[in-house]
């Protein structure tokens, strides 16, 4: 990973090859990069754990993702159309300058608790399959990807994603057919808790969950990032599906190998680590064990590497004034590696993976969802009311997700659905507008005629 790094910031040569990779991303990379953005240690390690407590029904959080994506289909092609680099900058031409603001900085201070949960899954890896300190293994693992990412940019990123996207699936499924295949006991006989809803995951969980964490694939700054890099709006549209598809699948073979970790080892807890990381240690052959390892930190590496571009990215515009100006790419590097130091930090004092990405995607949920939709749905307001809708709403949900991990779980919902219903209202309630469609400016624009005069002089009016 270090040397594709190394090897891709030789190919630089302006800004947009380092924000966007010049636009030029095939259906391969961009379809990799999506899987490989998306199949970090919340996805993986965070579902395996999951598993103890929810069994069968964990798959529902790689589902709710691919429900998201599937919603996406028809809106990347707008995104891809519309983006340039950052989401802040499409909010920033629905609302305002106040609005991009808002969001940029609210983005990137709650991306660090995504980076710092990837960053929760590479120590835990490395702990667990090597016996590396924990400290040691979150100084490790972020060194490396904040190395190719600093030097390599989205170039690196896309590179880097697409090996590691096969590293992910090839490893998974040997190591769920390896088991399926060797251990006598049905899957049936593993769990009593069983899919769609149980007494460890009730429908009301399912709500919460698909508000603050499937609407983040529908509107979401990583997501976005990859489409911007779309040589075109079919190459996004495409990798957004195939994407959700293999989601499907994926979220099975990964809840399976959840079950069957808390059957063989049934007082493994989440807070303790890994459900994974014993049980295949104690189950698969060495090469087995190694191809995992692979797989766990391409998966970790490449969510993380993409979470700290995109908010490196999104701090840095406002900071620079635009990623026009000759110190924008030096701004973020800086950034990054500022980003990057704080999310191992953060990694050193909170250890759950789950915590802290449902804590930084309910703030970016609660405050972006309604009005990003809204805006690309042509709708508009002014500045005020945009800018107190999204900070009303990230608040509020943030603080029934504080209540939700403390305790109180039906207060701590509730109050998160509040948050969306209040951005909402905020957003709506005053004045709106729904943009004319592509055929009526440009009619309001171009149609012309013109009235010869007597004087012989041609005079110009609109119809």
């Amino acid at each position: 990973m270090v040397l594709i790094g190394i090897f891709s910031s030789r190919k630089i040569r302006s800004e947009g090859d380092y924000y966007v990779a010049g636009k030029r991303g095939n259906l391969w990379q961009i379809t990799g990069s999506l899987l490989a953005t998306i199949l970090g240690s919340s996805a993986i390690l965070g579902t395996a754990d999951l598993a103890l407590t929810q069994g069968w029904a964990a798959s529902w959080l790689l589902l709710s993702a691919a429900a998201g994506l599937f919603l996406l289909v028809p809106v990347s092609m707008v995104v891809r159309r519309q983006g340039k680099y950052t989401l802040p900058q499409m909010i920033g031409d629905f609302y305002g300058t106040e609005a991009k603001m808002i969001s940029s900085f609210i983005i990137s201070f709650a991306w660090i608790g995504i980076i710092a949960a990837q960053i929760i899954g590479a120590a835990k890896i490395l702990t667990g399959f090597t016996g590396l300190d924990y400290t040691m293994g979150a100084w490790g693992a972020g060194a490396v990807f904040i190395f190719y990412t600093v030097i390599g940019g989205q170039i690196s990123v896309l590179k880097t994603d697409l090996y590691q996207s096969f590293i992910i699936i090839i490893g998974i499924l040997v190591t769920a057919l390896y088991i399926f295949f060797s251990e006598p006991t049905s899957t049936l006989e593993m769990t009593s808790l069983k899919f769609p809803f149980n007494e460890g995951f009730h429908p009301f969980d399912l709500i919460v969950l698909l508000l603050t964490y499937s609407t983040t694939f529908v509107v979401g700054p990583d997501i976005y990032s990859r489409i911007f890099c779309a040589e075109n709006e079919h190459v996004a549209r495409k990798s957004v599906l195939i994407s959700a598809i293999v989601l499907i699948p994926f979220s099975l073979c990964i809840t399976f190998l959840g079950v069957f970790a808390a059957y063989k080892f049934p007082e493994l807890h989440q807070q303790k680590g890994s459900a994974l990381i014993p049980v295949m240690v104690s189950t698969l052959p060495e090469w087995g064990v190694g191809l995992l390892v692979a797989a766990l930190l391409s998966a970790v590496m490449s969510s993380a590497s993409t979470a700290l571009l995109t908010s490196a990215t999104i701090i840095s515009d406002p900071i620079s004034k635009g990623f026009e100006q000759r110190n924008s790419m030096r701004n973020t590097k800086i950034i990054m590696l500022i980003i990057g130091i704080l999310s191992i930090l953060l990694s050193l004092r909170v250890q759950s993976i789950i915590q802290s990405l449902l804590i930084a995607l309910t703030i970016f949920s609660g405050a972006f969802i309604v009005p990003t939709a809204a805006g690309l749905l042509g709708f508009r307001t002014n500045k005020i009311r945009s800018s107190t809708a999204m900070i009303t709403g990230g608040t509020i949900a943030l603080t029934g997700k504080i209540i939700a991990l403390n305790g109180g779980n039906i207060t701590g919902n509730l109050l998160i659905i509040t948050g969306f219903i209040l951005n909402a209202i905020i957003l709506f309630s005053g004045y709106h507008s729904k943009l004319p469609d592509e055929r009526t400016k440009n009619n309001l624009t171009s149609n012309k005629i013109f009235v010869l005069l007597p004087s012989g002089k041609h005079k110009s009016t609109r119809k």
